[in-house]
């Protein structure tokens, strides 16, 4: 089939390049020249593991090509809005500015029978809204949001484990344009759906509300371990060994249930926000006024690690030099957005401390952003005389440190470990002082309740 995919980002290159890749015709659409020249020579502006790859491997088919001219996506039959819904500037809601314009752009160019779908995450209402001026054109539009994960989207877009259409509807059934878009774009998922994803047919609120909801969900469960490490820390508790126990129920399951510095990206700290605000639009902001308190925990965390660094090194960080492993938000990317790591990193610059921060994949982008921030290309470069080496990331290098190399090369034996993925008993039998959130000291001294 002949599809295009409006907005060449993130999520419009992975998707672009997955259904080249799988048999269609596609032509992929942005704004941004360097973007289009950089995809258009088959390498990936962004690191993605396995999408430079799948990019090369599609570049001489002719089935893939890019473009800044949005014409060039007239005639075909399925058209993808991939834009970003940003945060707005001061604001919690979504800046739905890009996909407004991705789709005045675009009408022109509709035909009868077309469909529009919207993979962008947007608070709810925004389909509907959308959907008039689609269907004044004779096309359809269907909302079938995304669920990738940065490290995991080639992946994740060609095996799904769901998909789900929104499509539009008459008291609560499919209308016959609906019926009609999902037969179409049954075809265009047709190996996903052959490999046995589950597909969801639903509503237009229903499908906006996927995204949002699943983003909340598991911002909560790592939130709501990051509640349980502070009263660990309180309590001399282990919370690394209290989200093991608790895992094994199989109602709450193991995963997203590690402490440390929380999370970050340019997904769920924006979504969580922009739907409390739209609730708040719609007049329930009271169901939804837990997710501010997930936030602020999240938050919070970030701050207490600055406090241990200040506290191993006995009240001050002023003049200290610390080594921050990590500047991505998360390994196997390069995306530094609200990344927990830099946070750190540059809280501790603020304080008076020499800060080097190093990262497999994300200085270039630090080095762009923050122009002050001290890089190293290495581990063993970042620790030179460091009085504390912090992991901010948990970057599977990262986690296969030898403590004793390190040692050659730092001043004080001192491993602050944000993400709790570092074996403490390997590191202390070396000589260093481990320390992580939410796990007791070396030689804990847990405050008794006064029973009399």
């Amino acid at each position: 089939m002949r599809l295009s995919v409006i907005g060449c980002g993130y999520l419009g290159a992975v998707h672009a390049a997955c259904m080249a890749s799988i048999g269609h015709e596609v032509i992929g659409v942005d704004i941004d020249p360097a973007r289009i020249s950089t995809l258009a020579a088959g390498h990936a502006p962004f690191y993605e593991p396995g999408l430079t790859e799948l990019l090369s491997s599609v570049a001489g088919s002719g089935r893939l090509r890019f473009t800044t001219d949005i014409t060039r996506a007239g005639g075909a039959a399925v058209h993808f809005l991939c834009v970003g819904t940003p945060q707005q500037e001061g604001e919690l809601r979504a800046d739905l500015s890009h996909l407004h314009a991705a789709t005045s752009s675009l009408l022109p160019l509709l035909q009868p029978g077309d469909i529009v779908v919207g993979k962008s995450t947007v608070p709810v209402g925004t389909a509907e809204a959308l959907a008039g001026l689609v269907s004044a054109r004779g096309a359809t539009l269907v909302w079938n949001p995304e669920f990738l994960r940065e490290g995991c989207a080639v992946e994740d877009t060609l095996h799904p484990d769901r998909i789900v259409y929104g499509l539009p509807t008459e008291q609560g059934v499919p209308t016959e344009a609906g019926i009609k878009a999902q037969a179409l774009l049954d075809q265009v998922y047709a190996v996903s759906l052959s490999d046995g994803a589950a597909q969801v047919i639903t509503d237009y609120a229903t499908a906006q509300l996927v995204k949002v909801a699943a983003n909340s969900f598991l911002a909560t469960k790592i939130s709501f371990i990051n509640a349980m490490a502070e009263l660990c820390e309180a309590s001399g508790g282990d919370v690394t060994d209290l989200a093991d126990a608790i895992g094994y129920d199989e109602r709450i399951g193991r995963r997203f249930l590690s402490a440390g510095l929380g999370f970050g990206g340019g997904c769920l700290p924006k979504d969580i926000r922009a739907f409390t605000a739209r609730a708040g639009e719609l007049g329930v902001s009271d169901a939804l006024s837990f997710l501010t308190e997930v936030d602020k925990i999240n938050q919070r965390r970030r701050a207490r690690m600055v406090d241990l660094t200040r506290e191993v090194c006995g009240g001050s960080i002023v003049g200290k030099t610390i080594a921050v492993l990590g500047v991505t938000f998360k390994p196997d990317t390069d995306d530094i957005r609200d990344s927990p790591a830099l946070s750190v990193a540059r809280q501790m610059m603020q304080e008076g401390a020499h800060v080097t921060v190093t990262d497999p994949r994300g200085l270039d982008k630090a080095r762009r952003v923050h122009p002050d921030l001290r890089c190293a290309d290495d581990v063993l470069e970042a620790g030179r005389g460091a009085d504390v080496v912090v992991l901010g990331t948990e970057w599977e290098q990262y986690r296969t440190i030898e403590p004793d190399a390190l040692a050659q090369v730092v001043r004080h034996r001192r491993m602050l470990d944000g993400r709790n993925a570092l074996d403490a008993g390997v590191w202390r039998n070396a000589g260093w002082t481990y320390r992580a959130l939410g796990r007791p000291h070396w030689n804990p001294t847990i405050a008794g309740l006064d029973l009399s």
